[in-house]
């Protein structure tokens, strides 16, 4: 097959929004463009920094009497985005970092409240505008933050919440789902 520079693309969030999440159980979408499940709520602007998505893969060597590698053998494997949300007064993006029953918002004052409970495994969706007028969807059935970086008050710059996200294994033993179609 000849190289095609077609295949070559480069990734945006769509323009209504980038990084969604709704709480386990909810109804995912099994393809790019099927409107998304009303519980899924937008998380809002992401920083210039995009989105990485890392998969790391361990393995062991066994060798044979002699020295020769005769066999690897994958040990684990663990796959996690990151991103930097920047609507940090967002009530939603709040709950995403500190816990959905530690955020409260009453007449417009939010109260939010650190402590040390554990983050739920939730649903994350990511849209992506790519080239070629196409869209791709990246399904995470069963996310979860596990890492928060320092959240740095500094005049010119936004304040942002860099989430780690860990994926887990669904009921398919999938940590990860890409869809990506023509946008009509």
């Amino acid at each position: 097959m000849p190289n095609l520079a077609t295949n070559v693309t480069v990734g945006k969030p769509k323009a209504s929004g980038g990084v969604y999440s709704a709480p386990t159980g909810t109804a995912v979408p099994v393809d790019a463009t099927t409107a998304l499940n009303a519980a899924f709520k937008s998380l809002g602007y992401c920083s210039d920094d995009g989105l990485t998505n890392s998969i790391e893969l361990e393995n062991s060597d066994i060798y044979a009497w002699g020295g020769d590698r005769v066999l690897t053998v994958r040990t684990s494997r663990s796959e996690s985005f990151q991103f930097t949300m920047i609507e940090t007064l967002s009530l939603e993006v709040l709950k995403e970092v500190y816990g959905q029953s530690n955020v409260t918002e009453v007449t417009g004052t939010l109260t939010i409240i650190h402590n040390n409970v554990e983050l739920p495994i939730r649903e994350y969706i990511f849209e992506i505008l790519v080239t070629g007028n196409k869209v791709k969807r990246i399904v995470v059935p069963a996310g979860k933050i596990t890492e928060v970086g320092d959240v740095v008050y500094v005049d010119g710059d936004p304040v942002g919440y860099e989430v780690t996200l860990a994926c887990s294994p669904d009921s398919s033993g999938n940590t990860a789902y890409e869809y990506v179609a023509a946008i009509v």
